[in-house]
C-alpha cells in the first residue's frame, strides 16, 4: 500500500504508464465455472497481491456470459456484492435473452482461467473480434482496465461525441467521454454526448459491435505496443464491465442490434422534416414576424420558427418577457404560423432560478422536493442563464410530475403558448460555476428575498461521498473521492466538476452526480418527451436535446451544438451526422446551418445551405454575438436554400420512409437507416471505409458535397463499374474511382441515384410540409448492372404516436422489364402516382403515365 500511495501522489504519471503496461497488476482467475447450453458464469478472484493503482481493488468478482440472441452476446463482469454502480434500468432498459443458445450464436466465448483474459470469435470467420489477453483485468473501486487486442490497420469508428475523423486515429489517440458544454466543438475532445460504443470494420470479414454499458467518465486509448500489437483500452473511473457484442456481419445489421439494445430511436412527426429557422439574439417579437415574412417574400419554405432563450423574462424557463415578448403577442404569433401549416418550437435550460419568491416554477418544484441536493442535505446551486439556479433531479419521484405540469402551463393552447415541440439546451449540465469554489465567500450570495424558501441559501460542501457500507443495490461504492479521483479523464474542461454539476451531488436515488453525469441530459429528454406525450398523448412528440447518452435516440432529436461558422465546422457537420445516425442511433440530426459562432460569409452559407438540405435535421442558428444570417438575407444563399430546399421536400417521403425503417425491429429493405457511409453499402471496397465527406441519405441517395474552402471543384468517389444517375439530370453515369468535378457552381451540389433502387418523389414541392403532403408521386426507376431496382415508399398520416393499420407500406420492384407496387396500402390519400420514370434507357429516361391510386396494388 505504501507503495501504491507513493505511486499515486509522487509518482502519478510512472504508475499510470505501468498501469498502461500492466507489469504491476496480476490479475484475476477464473474458479467455480457453470456452463449451460446459454450462458456461462464464473467467480473471478485476484490472482495475486492487490495492486490498487488507482483505488481499491476488488477482491470478488462475477463473471456472466449470456448468449442473447444468434447475434447478440453479453458478457457482465460486477463486483459481487454488488455495490458498483450500474447504469439504472429506467435510463437504458435491458434487452432480454431470446432463447439463443451457445450453438445457433454467430459469435463465441472462450477464456483463459488465469490470469483471466477472454476472447470473443466470429464462428464462420474464425476471426477473433475481442481479446484481453495482452494485459490483465484491472477491477477497483475508482478505476476499471479492459484492453483488447485490434488487427493491424484496423477500421475504428463510433465512440462519440467527438468532431474528430470518422474513422478513427489508431496511434496515440484517447477517446474521453464526459459530456461537456463545447463552444466550436474542439478537435480531440469530448463535446456533448457519450456513446461508448465501436463498429470495427474487416471488410469481406463483416462488421461488428463492441457496447460497453457504462455512464462512468472514461478515457479509451487506443494505440499500439512497442512490439507493435495494435489495441483499445478502456480506463473508466467507476461502473462495471457491461459488454455487448453484436456480430452483424453487415453493417447496417449491427447498427440495428444496437438500436435492439438501448432502444429504438422515436419516429419523428412529418413535418420536422422541414427548415428550421432560430437565432439567439433576435431583439422582439416584431423581429421574430419580420423574419417569417421576409421568408415569405422571398419566396423560401419555412416550416418551423424557434425560440431561444430571449423569449424569456430575466432567462428564465416558463415565462415572456413582458416588454419585448409579452405573452398576447407570442400567442399571435404562434397562431398565426398555425394558420399557414407552420410550427414554433422554444427552448428550456434546466437551470431553474432559486433567488425569486415570485418565480412560482421554483416554489412548485421546491414545494415538491424535486431539486438536486448538496451534501449537507440543502438545494444544490450553481450559476446558469436566469442568474443563481438549482437543478431538477431527474431520478426523484416527484420530479416528472412537476416537469410535465409547467410544461401544461405554460404551453396551454387556451391560454398560453401553443408550443409544437420543445429545445433541451445546456444539459450536460452546463454551469457556470467554472469550479467548485462558485459560492464561497459572502460576497458572491445574492439578497434573500422576503418569504424565501429555507434551502435557497445553505452552502454546498465539497466532500467525498461516503452512504451506505451495506450496498447491494448497484448505487455506487462508498468512501470514494468523487471530485478528485486517482485517474484523471482527459476532460478537456479540467476537473469533474468543471462548469457542470459538482460530481459528489446525491441524487434522490442515492446514487451520485459521478456515476450519472453522462445520463443528466438524455434523462431530461425522457422527461420532455414525457410531458409533451401527457399534453397531447395521441401525437409524436419533437425534443431536439444537445447533451446525449447511449439510447438518447428514444426520446429526442440531436445538433451537434455551438458549432462555427467555419469551412471545418462544415466538413465537420458530415462526419459527426455520419456517427450519429448510422452508428449511435440517432437519426434526426444535424449542425447549426451557416454556423453558430462567429460570422457567415455569403458563400460558405450558400454550400452550407445545400449541404444541410440532405441532412436529417435542417436548422439554420445564430449566436447573439454573430451577425444575421437568415438564408434571404444574401442573393446567392436564396437561391442556393430554394434549389436545396425544393430538392429535399421532393424528397421528404423518400426520407421519412427511411426514418421509419429505422424505427422498426425488422428492416423491410437493405439498409433502413437515414444515414449511411459508403462503406455500408460497400463493405468490401476498401477505398469507402476513410470516405467523411460523402453520405447516402437513405439507400440510394449519394451526397457529394463540395468541401475545400471556397472552392468549385470537389474530388468525389463513385465505385469501379457501379451504376448511378445524376440526381439533377437522370444522366446515367459508371463510377470510375475518384472523379473530379469542376466549376461547381454556388448553387450546386453534386448528387447521384444509385443503381439498383427507386426512389419515390413528389412530383412537386410546397411551401410547407403540409403543402407537399397533397402533391402528386413521380416514382424515378434507377436500374442497376443487372437491369433491376427495388425500393419502398411508407406512407401514414405524419404525427400520430400510433397509427394503428392507417399506413401504407408499398414495396416498388423492377425487374428490367415489369413494374410492380405491391404491399399494404391501409393509409387513406387522394395522392396518385403520376408517373413512372425509368432510368438508363438508351435513348434516355423513359416515362410511364399514370395516374395510379395508392389504394391498391399496381403494375406495368
Amino acid at each position: 500500500m505504501v507503495r501504491g500511495l507513493l505511486s499515486l501522489f509522487v509518482l502519478g504519471h510512472s504508475i499510470k504508464l505501468l498501469v498502461a503496461q500492466g507489469t504491476e497488476c496480476s490479475g484475476y482467475q477464473a474458479k467455480n465455472v457453470v456452463v449451460t447450453d446459454s450462458s456461462l458464469v464464473a467467480e473471478l478472484t485476484l490472482a495475486g497481491e492487490k495492486c490498487n493503482a488507482f483505488g481499491e481493488d476488488i477482491t470478488n468478482l462475477k463473471l456472466t456470459v449470456e448468449y442473447q440472441t444468434d447475434t447478440r452476446l453479453h458478457v457482465l463482469i460486477e463486483d459481487v456484492g454488488l455495490n458498483v454502480f450500474q447504469v439504472q434500468e429506467q435510463v437504458i432498459p435491458r434487452p432480454k435473452s431470446e432463447g439463443a443458445t451457445s450453438a445457433s450464436s454467430l459469435l463465441e466465448f472462450s477464456y483463459t482461467e488465469k490470469p483471466f483474459s477472454f476472447k470473443v470469435t466470429r464462428k464462420s470467420t474464425g476471426d477473433i473480434l475481442f481479446d484481453t489477453s495482452d494485459v490483465p483485468l484491472i477491477f477497483e473501486s475508482q478505476y476499471v482496465r479492459l484492453r483488447t487486442k485490434l488487427p493491424q490497420n484496423a477500421n475504428l469508428y463510433g465512440l462519440g461525441e467527438h468532431s474528430d475523423d470518422f474513422r478513427l486515429p489508431l496511434s496515440n489517440y484517447t477517446r474521453t467521454l464526459w459530456n461537456a458544454e463545447s463552444p466550436f466543438i474542439p478537435e480531440k475532445a469530448n463535446l456533448y454526448g457519450s456513446h461508448p460504443v465501436y463498429f470495427d470494420h474487416r471488410g469481406g470479414s463483416g462488421t461488428h459491435g463492441v457496447f460497453l454499458l457504462s455512464s462512468s467518465g472514461m478515457d479509451i486509448n487506443i494505440s499500439q505496443t512497442d512490439s507493435g500489437q495494435q489495441y483499445l483500452e478502456y480506463n473508466t473511473i467507476g461502473g462495471v464491465l457491461d459488454l455487448y457484442f453484436l456480430a452483424g456481419p453487415e453493417p447496417a445489421a449491427v447498427s440495428k442490434q444496437y438500436a435492439e439494445v438501448v432502444g429504438l430511436p422515436a419516429m419523428m412527426p412529418y413535418w420536422t422534416l422541414g427548415f428550421h429557422q432560430c437565432k439567439y439574439g433576435w431583439s422582439d417579437i416584431n423581429v421574430v414576424n419580420e423574419v417569417v415574412a421576409n421568408y415569405s417574400v422571398a419566396k423560401i419554405p419555412l416550416e418551423a420558427m424557434w425560440g431561444d432563450i430571449d423569449y424569456m423574462h430575466d432567462h428564465k424557463d416558463f415565462t415572456t418577457d413582458p416588454d419585448k415578448f409579452p405573452l398576447d403577442k407570442m400567442r399571435a404569433l404562434v397562431d398565426g404560423l398555425h394558420k399557414n401549416n407552420q410550427r414554433y418550437i422554444m427552448i428550456l435550460d434546466p437551470g431553474i432560478h432559486n433567488t425569486d419568491a415570485s418565480y412560482p416554477t421554483y416554489t412548485r418544484g421546491a414545494e415538491k422536493d424535486v431539486y438536486l441536493k448538496a451534501a449537507d442535505g440543502s438545494f444544490y446551486r450553481g450559476r446558469q442563464w436566469p442568474g443563481e439556479v438549482v437543478w431538477p433531479d431527474w431520478f426523484s419521484p416527484n420530479t416528472q410530475e412537476w416537469w410535465t405540469d409547467e410544461i401544461a402551463r405554460f404551453f396551454d393552447p387556451a391560454t398560453g403558448i401553443d408550443v409544437d415541440g420543445l429545445w433541451n439546451d445546456m444539459n450536460e449540465a452546463s454551469s457556470f460555476c467554472a469550479d467548485t469554489t462558485c459560492f464561497d465567500g459572502a460576497a458572491s450570495r445574492r439578497s434573500l428575498p422576503s418569504g424565501h424558501h429555507p434551502h435557497y441559501h445553505q452552502k454546498a460542501q465539497p466532500v467525498s461521498h461516503n452512504k451506505r457500507a451495506d450496498g447491494g443495490d448497484k448505487k455506487g461504492l462508498p468512501n470514494r473521492n468523487l471530485f478528485t479521483p486517482p485517474y484523471e479523464i482527459h476532460n478537456h474542461r479540467g476537473a469533474l466538476s468543471a462548469s457542470t454539476l459538482w460530481t459528489n451531488i446525491t441524487n434522490s436515488d442515492s446514487t451520485t452526480q459521478y456515476d450519472t453525469h453522462n445520463v443528466y441530459g438524455t434523462m431530461m429528454a425522457h422527461a420532455t418527451r414525457s410531458a409533451l406525450l401527457s399534453r397531447r398523448p395521441k401525437l409524436r412528440p419533437f425534443v431536439l436535446t444537445r447533451s446525449t447518452f447511449a439510447g438518447a435516440g428514444r426520446a429526442a432529436a440531436h445538433w451537434f451544438g455551438d458549432n462555427g461558422s467555419t469551412w471545418w465546422d462544415y466538413r465537420a457537420s458530415i462526419r459527426q451526422m455520419l456517427a450519429f445516425a448510422s452508428l449511435h442511433t440517432m437519426p434526426m440530426v444535424g449542425s447549426d446551418v451557416c454556423g453558430f459562432n462567429k460570422i457567415a460569409t455569403e458563400k460558405m452559407c450558400a454550400r452550407w445551405a445545400l449541404l444541410g438540405a440532405f441532412q436529417p435535421f435542417y436548422r439554420n442558428h445564430a449566436d447573439i454575438s454573430a451577425p444575421a444570417q437568415e438564408f434571404y438575407r444574401w442573393p446567392l444563399v436564396a437561391d442556393a436554400a430554394k434549389k436545396a430546399i425544393d430538392a429535399r421536400y421532393r424528397l421528404l417521403d423518400y426520407i421519412y420512409t427511411a426514418m421509419y425503417l429505422q424505427t422498426v425491429t425488422a428492416n423491410k429493405i437493405k439498409g433502413g437507416l437515414v444515414v449511411q457511409p459508403m462503406w455500408f453499402l460497400y463493405p468490401d471496397n476498401k477505398n469507402t471505409y476513410g470516405i467523411q465527406t460523402q453520405w447516402f441519405l437513405g439507400d440510394a441517395v449519394l451526397v457529394s458535397p463540395v468541401v475545400d474552402d471556397d472552392s468549385s471543384s470537389v474530388l468525389f468517389y463513385l465505385p469501379e463499374g457501379e451504376v448511378f444517375y445524376d440526381f439533377w439530370t437522370f444522366e446515367k453515369v459508371v463510377g470510375t474511382g475518384l472523379t473530379q468535378r469542376d466549376e461547381v457552381g454556388w448553387t450546386d451540389i453534386p448528387v447521384h441515384i444509385r443503381g439498383s433502387t427507386i426512389v419515390p418523389m413528389r412530383t412537386e414541392s410546397g411551401m410547407t410540409t403540409a403543402e407537399v403532403r397533397g402533391k402528386n408521386f413521380t416514382i424515378v426507376v434507377a436500374p442497376g448492372k443487372d437491369g433491376k431496382a427495388r425500393g419502398m415508399l411508407y406512407l401514414d398520416d405524419g404525427e400520430s404516436l400510433d397509427v394503428g393499420d392507417k399506413k401504407s407500406e408499398i414495396s416498388f420492384t423492377w425487374d428490367g422489364k415489369a413494374f410492380k407496387a405491391e404491399g399494404t396500402f391501409g393509409y387513406e390519400t387522394d395522392v396518385v402516382v403520376e408517373s413512372v420514370v425509368i432510368l438508363g434507357g438508351e435513348d434516355g429516361p423513359k416515362t410511364r403515365t399514370g395516374p395510379w391510386e395508392l389504394k391498391e396494388g399496381f403494375g406495368f
